[in-house]
């Protein structure tokens, strides 16, 4: 962008960006004109609309196949014609598309339960041109017999099977909500990706109790929500080997600042490509290119991680005490 003031190129994932603010994975994102929009706003990079592992395996699978053993016949027919508009092989031009209209960074994303039926489909996303693949694996414990080593292996697996697929960059979008995080995030990067996101902001479920149906809750994080990602890439960007992606809770550059000095390689939004539009993308860069120079930071990566780095955090020793005073002042 014209009229910067600081140094906002950013390496994330051995790619280069122009700045550290990238287009999430949303609807947004999920159309060439979409991408050329958040690129046109400044967008460092763009990860396109996710394909989900149910529309691949639709594709493979047709009515008799894993889809029609995995699914009811509503949802099964659901997919089916899901697959058939915006399946595996519309999402592969859709790469292809968007990397001729474009000159960012353009990175596919797959959410994903398994490894089992649709790893190959990694090759085809690294063969259509795709310069990263994020993989959105979205586990979700419910049965009592469910162990958190089960569900952690099971992620890991994922990884290490699309690894053997493709050279392509992996990096992989992962909840919070994790009994020893820092442990699960060591053994992805040692199943071999490159960067880690955090965090996958799940489905936000609410109940119409009359009716009795499940119905949709907040759609959209705000800036309140930046407080738990902000915790954890504070922790552990000193400590692991990956880049690390904040995401959830950034809609202003303040947001943005706030990750970098934490040790954020780059900031993802989604959200705010909604609340605020397109615009949003411009907003944040301005703010936190004015933020930098403000305080005397040359470009971007001076000022990431400098808050761990610092010393005034030390989580096995603040984290507790601060707990202690929230609770016991008035």
């Amino acid at each position: 962008m014209a009229g910067l003031l600081t140094d906002l190129r950013t390496e994330y994932l051995g790619l280069s960006l122009r700045n550290p603010v990238v287009a999430s994975s949303c609807g947004i994102t999920g159309s060439v004109n979409g991408v050329r929009q958040c690129a046109e706003a400044g967008a460092g990079a763009v990860v396109l609309q996710s394909l989900f592992e149910e529309q691949i395996v639709a594709e493979l699978g047709g009515a008799d196949g894993a889809a029609g053993a995995a699914f009811p016949d509503e949802a099964r027919a659901y997919l089916q014609d899901l697959a058939h508009s915006r399946g595996p092989r519309p999402y592969l031009k859709l790469i292809e598309d968007a990397k001729r209209a474009v000159d960012v960074p353009i990175i596919a994303s797959v959410n994903c339960t398994s490894g089992d039926a649709w790893t190959d489909y990694a090759s085809q996303i690294e063969a259509a041109g795709a310069d990263a693949l994020e993989l959105n694996i979205a586990l979700m414990p419910v049965g009592p017999d469910d162990t958190a080593q089960d569900i952690e292996e099971a992620m890991v697996s994922i990884v290490r099977v699309v690894r053997r697929q493709t050279r392509l960059p992996i990096t992989v979008k992962i909840g919070p909500y994790f009994t020893a995080l820092p442990n699960v995030v060591s053994r992805v990067i040692d199943a071999g990706v490159d960067g880690v996101v955090l965090f996958n902001r799940f489905y936000q479920f609410d109940v119409d109790p009359v009716a009795l149906t499940p119905v949709p809750g907040n759609r959209y994080s705000t800036s309140d929500e930046l407080q738990l990602p902000l915790r954890w890439v504070s922790i552990l960007s000193p400590r692991v080997s990956c880049d690390l992606s904040l995401s959830t809770g950034v809609h202003t550059g303040m947001d943005a600042a706030k990750a970098i000095v934490a040790g954020a390689g780059v900031v993802q939004i989604a959200s705010a490509l909604y609340t605020a539009k397109i615009r949003a993308i411009s907003s944040i860069i301005s703010e936190l290119d004015a933020w930098l120079s403000a305080n005397g930071y040359a470009g971007v990566g001076d000022a990431r991680g400098r808050f761990p780095a610092s010393g005034e955090y030390r989580p096995e020793e603040l984290e507790r005490l601060q707990y202690i005073k929230a609770l016991t002042q008035g």
